[in-house]
This record gives C-alpha cells, structure tokens and sequence, in this order.
C-alpha cells in the first residue's frame, strides 16, 4: 500500500531534521516586502494573475474582477458578478487563470460560486448554489465580451469546502480545484466533481489522457449543446473531467515553472488535525475522508472496505503541534491556503526547488527546501497575514493576496541591499473637537535589518504641516473641523525610508456614530436552519440616525481558534440561516460572532460585536438488549460505542443513526431491528430540541423482527 511508506517518509526525512525557529515578523535578510501601491484596502482579494504586459486582474470576493495596470485601479471591472454570486461564508469569486493564448484568443477564466436558485443560504437542498468555472473572452477594452460556462452544478451545500483555483499546466491544459462542499463522503465517489482535481481542455473538453474516460465513464458536465448540464453521473459511472480525486478542501493549487512538463502540488485544508501539500498525479485518490494526511480518521462506510495505493502527502503540519515534535513556527496554524514553486535563479540558490505556502490562521508564510528527495521547512515571514494565493509575477518578485487586510503584497529579493524600515502608527485621541491636541506614537516602527536603526520620523499631519523629528512621539494641534489623514514615513539610518507609509484619520468636529445590536438579543441562541434576524440601528451626533445603508454586518464562524467567514451584508435587517456544526467535536468549541459597523456621511465608523452561541442537547443512546454497539455518523465522521452512549450536538443537526454489523447478545448474534422512535434500521434524524433518549431495538440474527411497538413519532425524554 503507498500511503504507509510515503507516511514514514513524512514522519522521518521531513520532520525529524527541523529544529526550533525564532518566529519573526518579516521575511528574512536579503528580502523586502511591502503593499503595491493603491492595492491596499481591497474588497476581499482572493486571487489574482498576469496579463501579456504586466497588468494584473485581481478576484474579490464579493464578485467583481479588477484590473490594475500602470500603477492604477480601473474603476470599471473586467468581470462584475456581485449580483448573481454568493459571497456568504467562504463562497464568492475564488480563482482566475489566463490563457497562455490570451494575445490570440483574448481568454480568461474564473470559478464562482453561483446563486442559481435566488438564495445563498445554506443546508437547503432545494435552494443550494453551485460553483462554476466560466470562460471569459475580453474586449480590447479589457471588458467581458463573452461569459461561456464550462462546469457548472458543483455544489455548495454548507457555505464551506469550495475550493476554487485554476491554472494551466505545461500541457495546454486547465486544472480546476473543487472541495467536498463540507459533505466529506462525496469527496470518494467518482460520479460526481467533489473533492477533486479536474483537467479539461479551454473549450471544456475531456483530454487525451485524463484517467476516467472508459466505459464506465460519462461527462458530468458537458457544455455543448444537448450534453449532460447536472453535474453528476449515475453512481457507478465515473467523471470524465475527474484528474484526481480524495480530496476535502485544495483551495490552492500551484505548477512549477522549472520542472519540463507539468508538475504540481495542491494544498488540502485539513478537517482538525493535519493541513498537507500533495504532488500532483492523474488518478491519485488523496484519501480524505478516509485518511486525513496520514493519519486514519475512519474505516466504515465509504471506507469499509479501507481504500488501497492512496497517496499520502508529500508535506503535512499538524495542528497544535507541540506535542508531535514539530517546529514552534506551526504552532496555531490550521488552514493552509496560497503556494507558489520559486522559479529557477530568481532567488539565491538555497531556494532552488524551493516552494513556498501560507497559513490562513496564524497568518505565516513558511518555505520547504529540497532535502535528500524529502523536504525541510522553515518560516519565511511570521506576518504574512491571510494569504489567500501567492504567485510570482513577469518582474520576478513573489505577490500575494491578504485577504484579511485587503492588500496585495510584493516581496523582493534586494540581495545585502539596504532594506526599508516599517512604519507604524497609532494616536489619542483620533477625534474630538477644535481645537484637538493629538499626541502620535511611532514607536511600533521597525528596521528589518540588523544593526540599523531609524534616525527620521516624517510626520505629515494632513493639514499642510509637516515635521521630521529624532523620536517617535509627536504632538499636534488641530484648529479648524475637518478630516485629518496623517500619514508618515520612517527612515532608517542608511537612508532608507519606509516602502509604505503609515496612515490614519483625525476627525476634528466628526464623532464617530453609535451602533447598537437589536436583535439577537443578548444572550440568544440558535439552532441549525433557524432563520436569524440581525436588526440594528445606529445614531450620530452630526447626522442622526443613519440609514439602513449605512450599517454593515458581518458574522464570523468560530472555531476552536480561529474563524472563517459566515456572511457580509448592509441593511437595518438582515437573515441568516443557523449553521450546523462542523463536527460533533465542534459542538462546544463552535459559536458566531456577530459584528455592526455603522458609517457616517463622512467615513467615520463605529463597530460593535455580540456572541451568539448554539443551543446544546444531548442524545443519550441504550439498545434492547442492553449493551450493544450503536453509530452516530455527523456527515464527517461516526461515533460508535457501547451504550448506554451520550452525544452532544446542536439542535437540528442532521444525523444518521445506525449499528454495526457482527454484534452478539449472550452468545446469539443480533440484528438491528428499528428504533423505538420509528425509522428504519439505518436512518437520518434531525437533532430535537431537548434532551432524548434513543433505543435500538435488536433481535437474534436470522429471525423475524418484532412489530413495533407504541407511537413511533413519540420521543422518550431523558430520565424516563
């Protein structure tokens, strides 16, 4: 079987030859990095590529693709989907690619998530959106003339687990990342394009040499006319577009430029334990959710009988990992995102080989170095921040996108050249009224390089006046009403000043405004599908009270440490729809942050945030005979134990109730009949509202089950 051997080698080769790393917070001697001009304070960048020329196009997240070319922002987008993409929780705009035939064909491609039904919300069958890969074709104006859809129907059931990159491989060929849409099982099935790796040609066809295309094979999605629009194939058959399959969440794929034909690697976001890189390969099952990396994570259902010849990771990090002998670098890391191979001679060559990949959660890029046929890691820049994809571009330096703070970063190499200092920036008070003394502080500010110092502090208080002092503290006065930005700039003893400079607003006869969280209420809690009001409002001393476009919200899903995205709208009313937990794991580590900014008619805002956590029950199980095995399968993993059994979940999480096979009651073999509650021996069950007690009711293997007995609807509640 692969998967052990190349799981020794991970454990051995890769991880054994690492040793503790000072974590910092820049890249190391000898690189720079810093925000490109005006692509700071973007709305969600996702992704980006180059055009033939040096212009970039840039994906958000809400839907819009940008263009920046000459150091500018074009304020018309290439590609404007904002109205028909869902962009709540971890959909939207996701990945871009242009063809390497764009001077002759004028192609770009994008993958989206799709409000097909009119609805973004989520765990709604009926209503789902979907991700799609569409072909943009550009007018000389860099406008989209054509939008031509080239996959289509992948689902997105849970808001999670979309995935979302492409790119074209040595092979003229485009390769498209898809997730488990949160669902895990689908990830192993072949009929449909979950959790995979798909290659198609640029017009959507099925290339020479793509594993599934025998007999038992069909288009699961075809985009000539008349050919199969759902998606999916009839279980059994396989998908012709499926490159490589078994995997949970490849959110970002990335191609060697050096190696001669097309070579890969795909970077998994792990389910609670392992984040992995794996080498690209046609018809490579990666194993989740069988496995996750190397570790086994289950062995029923989709995976009894346990798959043969996975392939397991060329490179995993486990989360947490203090106990497992991992550098302290990987501490609180737990979701890998954006990676990119470092092109041959660009960089000294210690980093030949090299790729390089970043944390979505502890916000560090880190690099593996070629060792022996294996990999080593260090840490490349303790403050990446959210890299969500990182790519390098025609002037060789190495970009990428910070989601989290809205910029697009480029990192250089300047070799023993002098490295800029980094400015930083704070102030009490930031608004008031005239006249307004502010004292400023930039003590925060920092040379990258050893020995430098910065010897200048130029303060350009946005009122005309500018100061160079020796220290980094400053006072001014402000006289008049007005919007103050005050930036400054650092300049280090070599005479270096700061790539970016630092910036802030004063607000002098501008209060900021006051919003207040209606509902929910403080305290409140929610169960999975609940429709959840957000209502707020918001007063300001100038204005009044402000309206509903003025007041933004945004839901934040925690998890154990970290968060991701739920949902991002405007109005004084808005609805969500209760999530489930990722896992039962997650029932007590899982709640929503909810946050209102409101913003006056002069950009002044105010946030304030609310805790809304989850309803808990607990599901107590007991089989007649007593002490028999039951299952509890969440759609990620099963739970079996002996009863009696207790889980915890949320209130309206979708379970699936069971019992394994093989099981004895004083020496006689037993099947599983039925449940007290009704439902047939396997069966889904939505979570009540209160604690209940559940029993399996079993019989000697071979006989008649007994009728049941009693209501079969009625719940038998705990303590009865």
């Amino acid at each position: 079987m692969i998967r052990p051997l190349l799981a020794l080698l991970c454990a051995t080769t890769l991880l054994a030859t690492l040793g503790p790393t000072r974590l910092t917070a820049a890249p190391p001697a000898g690189f720079e990095s810093a925000i490109v001009p005006g692509l700071n304070n973007l709305n969600g960048p996702t992704a980006f590529t180059f055009l033939p020329g040096g212009a970039m196009l840039i994906a958000t997240k809400p839907g819009q693709l940008l263009l920046y070319s000459g150091g500018s922002l074009r304020g018309t987008p290439v590609f404007d989907r904002v109205a028909s993409i869902c962009a709540n929780s971890e959909r939207g705009l996701l990945g871009v690619a242009v063809d390497p035939l764009f001077e002759i064909n004028r192609y770009v491609y994008v993958y989206y998530t799709f409000n097909k039904h009119g609805s973004c919300s989520t765990n709604v069958a009926s209503t789902d959106p979907v991700n799609r890969v569409s072909r943009l074709t550009l007018s000389e104006q860099l406008t989209t003339a054509a939008e031509t859809v080239l996959i289509d129907n992948v689902p997105s059931p849970n808001g999670n687990h979309n995935a979302g990159d492409l790119h074209f491989g040595k092979d003229g060929y485009l390769y498209v990342s898809t997730g488990d849409g949160g669902r895990n099982d689908t990830a192993r099935q072949l009929h449909n394009l979950d959790g995979a790796i798909l290659r198609i040609t640029r017009d959507g066809a099925i290339p020479p040499g793509n594993p599934y295309t025998g007999s038992d094979s069909a288009r699961c999605y075809d985009p000539s006319p008349g050919g199969n629009k759902d998606g999916f194939v009839t279980p059994g058959m396989r998908c012709q577009e499926i490159y490589a399959y078994g995997l949970r969440n490849p959110f970002r794929i990335a191609f060697d430029p050096n190696a001669a034909g097309t070579r890969f690697f795909i970077n998994d976001v792990g389910q609670g334990n392992v984040e992995e890189i794996s080498a690209g390969q046609a018809g490579a099952d990666y194993g989740w959710n069988c496995y996750e990396g190397t570790n086994l994570r289950k062995t029923d259902g989709v995976c009894n009988p346990l798959p043969q010849n996975t392939i397991a990771p060329t490179f995993e990090y486990k989360r947490n990992p203090t106990p497992n002998g991992q550098p302290d670098y990987f501490n609180d890391c737990a979701s890998i995102t954006g990676g990119a191979f470092v092109p041959a001679g660009l960089w000294p060559s210690t980093y030949d080989g090299a790729y390089l990949f970043a944390d979505y959660v502890c916000g560090r890029m880190f690099v593996l170095l070629p060792d022996g046929g294996g990999y080593t890691s260090a840490l490349f820049d303790g403050a990446a921040g959210a890299a969500t994809h990182m790519a390098f571009g025609p002037d060789g330096a190495l970009y990428y996108a910070n989601i989290g703070a809205g910029d697009i970063v480029q990192v250089r190499y300047t070799g023993s050249a002098n490295r800029s200092p980094t400015a930083r920036l704070s102030a009490t008070p930031d608004f008031g009224e005239a006249p307004l003394t502010v004292a400023f502080d930039a003590s925060a500010s920092s040379d990258p390089d050893s020995g430098d110092s910065i010897d200048t502090y130029r303060w350009d208080f946005g009122d005309g006046t500018i100061l160079d002092t020796t220290t980094p503290f400053a006072t001014h006065e402000y006289r008049a009403n007005g919007i103050y930005d005050v930036t400054l700039r650092v300049r280090d003893s070599r005479g270096a000043f700061s790539a970016n400079p630092a910036t802030m607003r004063i607000d002098v006869g501008n209060d900021p405004p006051t919003p207040e969280i209606l509902a929910p209420a403080n305290g409140a809690t929610f169960t999975v599908g609940e429709q959840i009001t957000l209502r707020g409002s918001a007063s300001d001393p100038e204005d009044g009270s402000l309206s509903g476009t003025q007041l933004r919200w945004e839901v934040r899903r925690h998890h154990d440490t970290h968060y991701h995205p739920y949902l991002d709208a405007t109005g004084a009313e808005v609805t969500l729809s209760g999530p489930a937990p990722e896992d039962l794991a997650a029932v007590r580590t899982s709640w929503l942050e909810i946050r209102l900014t409101a913003t006056d008619s002069l950009g002044r805002s105010t946030t304030v945030t609310r805790e809304l956590q989850p309803q808990i029950v607990s599901l107590r199980f007991e089989t007649e005979p007593p002490g028999l095995q039951v299952s509890v399968n969440d759609g990620v993993g099963t739970l079996t134990a002996t009863t009696p059994m207790t889980v915890e979940t949320w209130p309206g999480h979708l379970l699936t109730f069971s019992a394994p096979a093989g099981q004895s009651a004083g020496g006689t073999a037993q099947q599983l009949c039925g449940w007290r509650h009704g439902g047939e021996p396997t069966h889904n069950w939505g979570a009540p509202i209160a604690d209940t007690t559940y029993r399996a009711r079993f019989a000697p293997a071979g006989s008649t089950c007994p009728a049941q007995v009693g209501d079969v609807r009625v719940f038998v509640p705990l303590g009865d």
